[in-house]
């Protein structure tokens, strides 16, 4: 992996989308809609990713996590982390950048809500549509 840098909207599409299922995106793009107060910027949990708040519930989320909660179930801040982890680290494989994600999540928690609401919104839906034009899609 190198140290290149890239445009978020090529580790949106790229590295991060292909992780989510289709579920999370399905998800996702309604609390973008309806700009669901639960889905944060700049944090991944409502709660400090401590070892002592692993077992509350989650109540918050990032656009990551709020994928993982609200479109696979996932109910506990430590799952939830679990599951951001997992989908970052994928979505840098799948990049071959090392930390590439990074530059879509600096972009998702600098960006003012609407302006980001209203990008990441139609990169839900194309990627929706992408996945529509493949056929059998991920649960």
């Amino acid at each position: 992996m190198n140290d290149v840098s890239i445009d978020w909207r090529k580790a949106w599409r790229e590295g991060l989308a292909p992780q989510l299922t289709t579920r999370g995106l399905e998800v996702l793009k309604l609390a973008l809609a309806s700009d669901d107060p639960r889905l944060l910027q700049g944090a991944t949990t409502m709660q400090a990713p401590m070892q002592c708040v692993a077992g509350w519930a989650v109540e918050a989320a990032c656009v990551i996590g709020y994928c993982g909660w609200q479109g696979k179930g996932l109910k506990w801040v430590g799952d939830v982390e679990e599951y951001f982890a997992t989908v970052c680290y994928e979505a840098d494989q799948a990049l071959g950048v090392q930390a590439g994600c990074r530059t879509f999540l600096a972009w998702y928690d600098e960006t003012p809500r609407d302006e980001m609401r209203r990008q990441l919104l139609a990169e839900v839906g194309r990627a929706l549509t992408g996945r529509l034009r493949q056929g059998p899609s991920l649960s």
